[in-house]
């Protein structure tokens, strides 16, 4: 009997000491997962805007209420073996967010020069990184054209595209033209938000 019970308390120890290594071994890989994820995250492509924050109202000054300059943007995290950058601007709620019929391009850029970080505020053609060629928006011209909502508060996608190659000149295509292009070519992509309501009168 005296020894079963040692042989017993024996086990017990061995038993709660794999148990506890075992427990250990499962938080250290949680953990290391945790810290992959989270430099996998600092290395994510990432655009934002220091005129407005995800999802946040964008100011009038851009929009054609106001003056209609584009908002400053910049972004980080470009993966290796990018060539260049695209950018499209539309609104997915044209022309009544609650009952919406069509995108509204508001911006389209392409070939930006992998390097550039970023687009300062009322960037204008002779102000884009070189290299930088246009596309039409909806307007059927190139540049910006800011928020105009005829009714309610829309979306605006500020879409942030890094490319394996430098796209040949494509004179001046629409959003769907580019998106063609790029098809086979988009190595990553980002987004940033913002939303607008006209004033009521």
């Amino acid at each position: 009997m005296e020894w079963s019970g040692a042989m017993r308390s024996l086990s017990a120890v061995i038993g709660s000491t794999t148990a506890r290594g075992l427990m250990c071994s499962v938080l250290l890989l949680a953990l290391s997962g945790a810290q992959a994820q989270k430099e996998r995250d600092s290395m994510a492509l990432k655009i934002s805007s220091a005129a407005f924050g995800p999802n946040e109202n964008i100011p009038s000054k851009y929009t054609c209420e106001g003056t209609d300059l584009s908002p400053p943007l910049a972004w980080t995290g470009a993966p290796a073996g990018v060539k260049s950058l695209a950018l499209i601007v539309d609104d997915p709620d044209a022309p009544d967010p609650r009952a919406p019929k069509m995108t509204w391009v508001h911006w389209v850029l392409y070939n930006l020069p992998a390097q550039a970080n970023g687009l300062p505020e009322a960037v204008q053609k002779k102000d884009l990184p070189a290299g930088t060629r246009e596309g039409l928006n909806d307007w059927k011209r190139t540049g910006y054209g800011g928020p105009c909502p005829p009714i309610g508060r829309h979306r605006y996608f500020f879409k942030l595209y890094a490319l394996s190659d430098v796209l040949p000149d494509l004179a001046n295509p629409t959003k769907a033209q580019l998106e063609k292009a790029m098809q086979g070519h988009i190595l990553v992509q980002a987004e940033l938000i913002g939303t607008y309501e006209k004033k009521q009168r």
